[in-house]
Order: structure tokens, then sequence, then C-alpha cells
């Protein structure tokens, strides 16, 4: 049992995954304002929060950005209707553990809830450093270390920095990135991935991160 927040401002919504995550056996609390679910979020009463993007007061890309300033790791999955590239990258880049359009089947976000609730709990137990040849991930502070310099990590460059040093040597197709990295469908034509890839590369050097044409991406310690 999780102690969920639901952040979303449309009642029949908020409602319908109210008793949902209820029905699951969760703890449920929900807002529909993003100054008060922010609030709630840094208070640690909650295990995960489900928040929509487009709600009064502030919206939900300043509740990511406040909240993860502000130093809190709680999983966020987004809930909204925006669901265009850019809003997407926007999203993970802010701080957004896992991303889901309107509409959406219940099933489908109770699975993902699932999935990074499980994960919290094996990054929670780890201690450490996870390391591949020179480059070293601190999985407590997201901030990784190349030859001696250290950068930070937006939550999605962690999560697909941490994927690519467990398996080192290994080609990974776009769809297997997304999968374990994320956790998520997206179209086959999407480019999130080669998105933070990019990003990746600035941090670890683009000798290391290669491109594999036709299959995927390969990690070069």
């Amino acid at each position: 049992m999780a102690r969920i927040l639901i952040v979303e401002d449309e009642d029949r919504i908020a409602a319908f995954l109210a008793k949902g995550l209820s029905a699951d056996g969760h703890q449920v609390s929900t807002v529909a304002d993003g100054l008060e679910g922010l609030e709630e979020a840094l208070s640690g009463a909650f295990d995960l929060m489900v928040l929509d993007i487009g709600l009064p007061t502030i919206d939900g890309f300043e509740v990511l950005d406040q909240l993860r300033a502000q130093g809190s790791r709680m999983p966020v999955v987004v809930l909204t209707a925006r669901d265009s590239v850019h809003d997407t990258v926007s999203a993970l880049e802010g701080g957004a553990d896992d991303y889901l359009a309107k509409p959406f089947r219940f099933a489908e976000l109770r699975a993902r809830i699932h999935v990074r609730l499980r994960q919290q709990d094996n990054t929670d137990a780890e201690v450490g450093e996870l390391r591949s040849g020179s480059v070293g991930l601190d999985l407590r502070t997201r901030r990784l270390r190349v030859d001696g310099r250290e950068s930070d990590l937006s939550a999605r460059e962690f999560a697909l920095a941490e994927v690519l040093l467990r398996h080192p040597g290994q080609v990974l197709s776009r769809a297997q990135l997304l999968d374990l990295a994320w956790g998520m469908d997206f179209d086959p034509g999407s480019n999130v991935v080669d998105v933070y890839v990019g990003y990746l590369r600035k941090k670890l050097g683009s000798a290391r991160v290669e491109t594999v044409r036709g299959m995927g991406y390969r990690f070069q310690p």
C-alpha cells in the first residue's frame, strides 16, 4: 500500500482515479490546485504523485520545477491532455518519472504507478556508486563522474545513464531504452530517446554512447 497524491482539477477524473487507486489498497488524497499540490508534495506525507499539467495557480511544469529544486525524489507520473514530443520532453526534463496522455486506460496508469513505486523501493535500498570503467554514477545524489569530472543529471538523464551503465557493451534499441529507463510506450517515430542520448553525450563524451545504425545505442566504458 502506498500513499498517493492526485493533483487534478477535473473533478470527474480526480474522483475516478481516487476510486480506482483506493480499490487497489492505496491511501489517496486529491487536490485541484497547483500550489496546494506542491505544498502537499513537499510535506513528505506521500510516496508518489499523479500530476496534471493544466492546473490553476501554478501549472504542473512549475510544480515539477519547484519540487525537484527543493530536493524531493518522490516519483511523479504526469497525466495530461498534452501529448506532443515537446511537452513530453519538457515534463521529463522537469523531473517527471513517467508520462501518460489523456484519454488513458486505468489499467495502464496502475501498471506505471506500480513500476515507479517498485523502482523507488529498489533505489532507496541501493547505496554507493554504480561504476563502469572510468564512469561512475552516484545512486543517491544523481551525480555523474567521468574521468574525475562531476555533472548533475536531470531525473530522465539519470534514468537513462543508469540503464546504459548497467548494460555496458550491449546494444539497446530505442524501445528497450524506453522500457528499461522509463517504462513508457511511445510512438515508434518519437525522438525522445535520441534527445536524451544527445544530452548525455555532452556529459559522458560523445564516443562513449555509440549509435549502432538500424539497431539502437551502445555504451562503451
